[in-house]
């Protein structure tokens, strides 16, 4: 798949971006739900109660001198998720345009270092979250599969949107 516009490959990345964060929140939530009671509570106790991105909205408002509500510190948290999901999601787009080998797995491979480089890696060395192994392996395995579907919806959007525009 090979386009003329980065621009056009940027837009129908961020959309199927958008997609693709809505396809894993509902994968994520629906295992957690799901999830044994003892490896909910070992990781809600874990995050002290927060999002990754709750504590990163946190972080945003005391820099710029604000403290925010628990209310608020959700709802700039989330934007963040979501800014986060349609920011690789453009980053996907693009590449996918320019290196056709980065669609050969469909996503898989885009969602797999997703997960590894910023929920296994960066949200522990931003200090975000602790460490892996204050987790359960449960935590790992959600965050794996909905970036596996996070990386498959991306990629299908793009390759849709691609063929219609």
């Amino acid at each position: 798949m090979k386009t003329r516009s980065t621009g056009a490959a940027l837009l129908r990345g961020a959309v199927a971006g958008a997609v693709a964060t809505w396809t894993m929140d509902r994968i994520t939530t629906w295992l957690y739900e799901r999830e044994n009671q003892a490896a909910r509570e070992r990781e809600d106790n874990a995050r002290n109660g927060k999002t990754a991105y709750g504590v990163a909205a946190e972080r945003a408002a005391s820099v710029a001198g604000a403290e925010l509500s628990d209310q608020q510190r959700q709802r700039f948290g989330t934007g963040i998720h979501w800014a986060l999901g349609i920011g690789a999601g453009a980053v996907y787009g693009m590449l996918r345009n320019r290196y056709s080998a980065i669609g050969l797995a469909r996503g898989l491979a885009f969602g797999a270092a997703f997960w590894l480089l910023v929920d296994e890696l960066a949200t522990p060395l931003m200090g975000l979250t602790p460490g892996p192994a204050a987790f359960p392996w449960q935590t790992h395995a959600r965050g794996l599969a909905g970036h596996l579907a996070y990386g498959m919806a991306e990629d299908a959007v793009v390759e849709g949107l691609a063929l219609v525009t």
